[in-house]
C-alpha cells in the first residue's frame, strides 16, 4: 500500500517548453450534444408525437399516436371501400331498373318515343 502522493507529471508542449500537467490550460470540453429539429422537419408519421412531447403532454399521447394513427388510416380506408361498393351497387341497380322499364314499356310509351325522335329530326333539318 502506497500512501504517498502521486508525483506530478511533466508535459512537453509543442513549442518545446515543459509544464506540469496540473498547470496546463484546460481544453474545451463540450457538453452533451443537443439536436435541434423543427416540427416541420420531422417525418410525417412522427409529427404528432413530437408535438405531443413538445407540448409536455407525455408518453400517453405518444403511445396513443403510435396506436391510433395507423388504426385511423385503416378505418378510413375501410369506410371509403364500403362507400365505393355501395355506389357501384346503386349504379348496377339503376341500370337494371332502367333496362327493365325500357323493355317492358307499353305501346303508348313506344309511340311517344317515336314522336319525340321525329320531332328531333325535323328540328335538326
Amino acid at each position: 500500500m502506497n500512501h504517498l502522493p502521486e508525483p506530478s507529471r511533466v508535459v512537453r508542449l509543442p513549442d518545446g517548453t515543459h509544464v506540469y500537467a496540473d498547470q496546463m490550460p484546460a481544453t474545451f470540453q463540450s457538453g452533451p450534444q443537443v439536436v435541434h429539429q423543427h416540427i416541420h422537419q420531422a417525418a410525417p408519421d412522427r409529427t404528432g408525437q413530437r408535438l405531443a412531447l413538445g407540448s409536455g403532454v407525455g408518453a400517453g399521447a405518444v403511445a396513443a399516436g403510435v396506436y391510433f394513427g395507423p388504426l385511423l388510416v385503416g378505418v378510413l380506408t375501410a369506410i371509403a371501400a364500403n362507400i365505393a361498393m355501395l355506389a357501384f351497387l346503386a349504379l348496377i341497380l339503376a341500370w337494371g331498373v332502367h333496362t327493365v322499364v325500357k323493355s317492358t314499356g307499353s305501346s303508348e310509351g313506344a309511340a311517344t318515343v317515336k314522336n319525340a325522335r321525329r320531332l328531333a329530326r325535323r328540328r335538326r333539318r
